[in-house]
């Protein structure tokens, strides 16, 4: 269900919930706003094939090549044979992490890049994503792939790939990241521990999230934190009321042995303080602030501006020194003396001066002494202009000291401001440094003294205003806010915790159902593990809100109660993993089609290896299952109790060079099985001959199964459509007609088509199977290799089409 349409349940329950308005009202502003739905596209997701380079224990490019629809495929090798690096790589590709580096210092991290293969690393999985029911979306294949470009773990960057070329997409834009976080379909051995070692509220978290409940969640969340707000109120309403108490204690005044009487009984009251605070009305409050404010009254600053008239004074002396007027002059001879050296430095042979006619003055002599008046003249300009700045600015400053009044003034003292206004005005309009330094120098005493009178006499009549009463009564004001407040806060909180239980009860209702699926799930397979087991499991609960929440695992040994983890042998705690990941994992919600696990063997007993082969077979009937292992004893479980599988295995060679290679397929292994039965000298005529048709027919239905699976998908038939058409019982024709598109035909047409597409043998071979399996007693097979052969042939050209 999803937040929309649990949204729509819980406000259809509210009418006959039982809550008072209000409560539903409240039921309503404590819902999280919607979620916009996230992003990824529709259809079911399946591996196509796994390639990885520089990584890990893979040095050159290596795949791992897949069959995208259901089916088991064991994928073995030795330890170091770079099998766990494929698992790896899918889920570093499609997440950008993985279970075996979280946690881990940056020293242990190191161990990612392979060391034979110095190019970059990269993983790539390439996706096929089922169209749906619909029959829309992409039948294109999907490439993510990660490319590393830095020493660090996180640094990489993806690409999406369709048709090997990159399509601007990020990997969220093909699988959303929230579903990825909820069906997560990887399961490494590291993680088999994690599952049930870490806190059972994580996985209680985990498991709540797939049921979909998280809108209730947040609502009691937030019933929970406003719960917390309004109990909050109440105790620091009670804490104050206690220091209040005490304060009023202290105080040597009538109307505090009146507070602490109201304050002290079992519910205060609030009406008698409002009644003593009276007392003490805006209009009070408003005289008060006026005195307070003269008493913080700014007066001109005396040290400030005697210094500015000191200053103002002083530059006016040197000025009368340096008039500005002189130095003009001394500017205006200076350029008629450069002229005069200019015009002697341009005729050097010519000494008459060219002004007045006088012979031989403008000799060398005369030009020593006018260079050296030249510069006595400009020191001398530059010392009056100096001066003449200074007394610029020192009446500038003075004109800045005699700053107004405070805008406030004139309301609370307007004889003050009016003195004040006089006096700066009288100063701003002079413009003669002498005159202006004596008035500023009186303005300060006369406006000084003004200040100061009335600053003394606000701060005596606020201290005889205030008494002790004043901040006891400001204290009781602060206090009734908080009672107030308290008193507000009494029936919300019995609102919020009737909501609370509500809507826990509803949690609990919905939880119970939505889990029982999941429960039953996870008994089934803890079941077929654990088939010998003296342990028994019972029914899987989440249980608790809040921080009592868990997962209940009951448990019992010989019909005794016992500690779960306490009791249980390695293999039986992986086992319980395995039973609480795989319902997660193949939820029907999730969109992955595939379910990666990676040496799930270790620590099982031979039973529970047995029991793990039928688990995943089962859920191989629905889902892709792609399982690593190093063990043996999975493969052979498989081989023993005759299920279907594709075998692969992984080698590694010197300098990391990984090869992936098919052991068998269901088709392959159909046949083997045939050809031993051929083989067989000790098999009885008569068992072979009922047994080896069942055999190769059994091939050949591996091979259409195959085929028509590719042709409906290409075709767009949504993957449930197609596992039930190829799975549904019936004559080998029926599966022919699937992988040729010719759905719905007689098995006459179909027969001559196989005879067209391959020949009259082909038509004779299927025809003799579907006898030989309908007719007793049986009809001797004749050549037994033949028929093999035959088999081979036509199912190898069926999966070539």
């Amino acid at each position: 269900m999803s937040d929309t349409s649990l949204r729509d349940l819980l406000l259809a329950r509210l009418p006959g919930s039982g809550l008072s308005a209000e409560e539903q009202a409240l039921v309503r502003d404590l819902l999280p706003a919607a979620q916009p739905r996230s992003g990824g596209r529709s259809g079911t997701v399946y591996m196509r094939s796994i390639t990885a380079s520089g990584w890990r224990g893979i040095g050159p490019p290596a795949t791992v090549r897949l069959n995208p629809g259901p089916g088991l495929t064991l994928v073995a090798g030795r330890n170091g044979s770079g099998k766990s690096s494929f698992a790896e790589a899918a889920e570093m590709a499609l997440t950008g992490d993985n279970f075996r580096w979280q946690g881990r210092t940056q020293v242990w991290k190191k161990g990612w890049r392979n060391l034979h293969e110095h190019s970059a690393p990269e993983v790539a999985v390439e996706l096929c994503l089922d169209a749906g029911s619909d029959g829309e979306g992409g039948k294109e294949p999907v490439t993510v792939r990660r490319i590393w470009h830095g020493e660090g773990l996180e640094e990489s960057r993806t690409v999406v790939e369709e048709a090997g070329q990159a399509t601007g997409e990020d990997v969220h834009d093909v699988i959303d990241a929230e579903q990825l976080s909820l069906y997560r379909p990887f399961l490494p051995y590291t993680q088999l521990g994690a599952v049930i070692n870490g806190p059972l509220t994580t996985l209680h978290d985990e498991i709540s999230r797939i049921l979909g409940l998280e809108l209730l969640s947040d609502t009691d969340a937030a019933a929970r934190a406003r719960a917390k707000t309004l109990t909050d109120t109440e105790n620091a309403s009670k804490a104050l009321t206690a220091t209040v108490i005490r304060e009023l204690s202290e105080v040597d005044d009538p109307r505090a042995k009146e507070a602490i009487t109201a304050l002290s009984g079992r519910s205060p009251d609030l009406d008698a303080v409002r009644a003593l605070l009276q007392g003490h009305g805006a209009a009070d409050e408003a005289h008060l602030a006026r005195l307070r404010r003269l008493a913080d009254l700014e007066r001109p600053d005396r040290p400030l501006i005697a210094k500015a008239v000191t200053r103002l004074r002083s530059a006016a002396a040197v000025s009368d020194d340096a008039r500005h007027g002189s130095a003009e002059d001394a500017r205006q001879l200076i350029k008629l003396l450069d002229a005069a050296l200019e015009h002697r430095r341009r005729h050097p042979d010519v000494s008459d001066c060219p002004v007045c006619g006088s012979t031989d003055l403008l000799d060398r002599s005369w030009a020593e002494r006018t260079r050296a008046q030249v510069e006595r003249l400009q020191a001398e300009a530059a010392e009056a202009e100096a001066a003449h700045r200074e007394l610029v600015n020192a009446v500038r400053e003075v004109h800045d000291l005699m700053r107004p009044a405070p805008a406030w003034l004139q309301a609370d003292e307007p004889s003050l401001a009016a003195l004040w206004r006089d006096l700066v005005a009288a100063c701003r309009t002079v413009r003669d440094p002498r005159e202006l330094a004596d008035r500023a120098e009186r303005a300060e005493a006369v406006l000084g003294d003004a200040c100061d009178q009335v600053i003394e006499d606000a701060r005596r009549r606020v201290t005889a205003q205030d008494g002790r009463w004043q901040p006891v009564a400001a204290r009781l004001s602060a206090w009734l806010g908080q009672a107030e407040a308290a008193q507000a806060a009494k029936p919300a909180l019995k609102q919020v915790k009737t909501v609370r239980g509500w809507v826990r009860a509803l949690t609990d209702e919905l939880r119970d159902a939505r889990f029982k699926p999941f429960a039953d799930q996870s008994g089934q397979i803890w079941r077929l593990l654990c088939e010998r087991s003296s342990v028994l499991l019972g029914a899987i609960g989440l249980t608790g809100v809040g921080p009592q929440r868990q997962v209940s695992l009951p448990v019992s040994v010989d019909d005794a109660d016992a500690p779960a983890f306490g009791v249980m042998s390695q293999g039986e705690l992986h086992s319980l993993a395995l039973s609480l990941f795989i319902p997660r994992a193949t939820h029907q919600d999730s969109p992955f089609g595939f379910l990666v696990i990676d040496d799930p063997v270790q620590s099982m007993d031979p039973e529970k290896v047995d029991g793990l082969a039928r688990v995943l077979d089962l859920y191989a009937q629905h889902r892709q299952v792609v399982v690593f292992t190093h063990d043996t004893r999975l493969e052979e479980a498989i081989q023993r109790l005759g299920l279907r599988a594709t075998v692969m295995r992984v080698s590694r060679q010197t300098d990391s060079v990984v090869h992936v290679s098919s052991v068998s397929d269901p088709v392959s292994q159909a046949l083997a099985e045939a050809r031993a039965i051929a083989l067989d000298p000790h098999l009885p005529p008569e068992v072979a001959d009922r047994v080896l048709p069942s055999m190769c027919r059994l091939a050949l239905e591996a091979a259409y199964q195959d085929t028509a699976r590719r042709a409906l998908r290409k075709a767009g038939v949504g993957q449930r459509d197609i596992q039930e058409w190829v799975t549904r019982p019936g004559p080998l024709t029926g599966l022919a007609a699937l992988a040729m598109g010719m759905r719905g035909k007689e098995g006459r047409e179909v027969l001559e088509a196989v005879a067209r597409d391959h020949g009259l043998w082909a038509r004779e071979l299927i025809q003799g199977l579907n006898q030989a399996s309908h007719q007793a007693p049986a009809t001797p097979v004749g050549d037994r290799l033949a028929l093999v052969d035959r088999t081979k042939r036509l199912a190898k050209e069926v999966l070539a089409r």
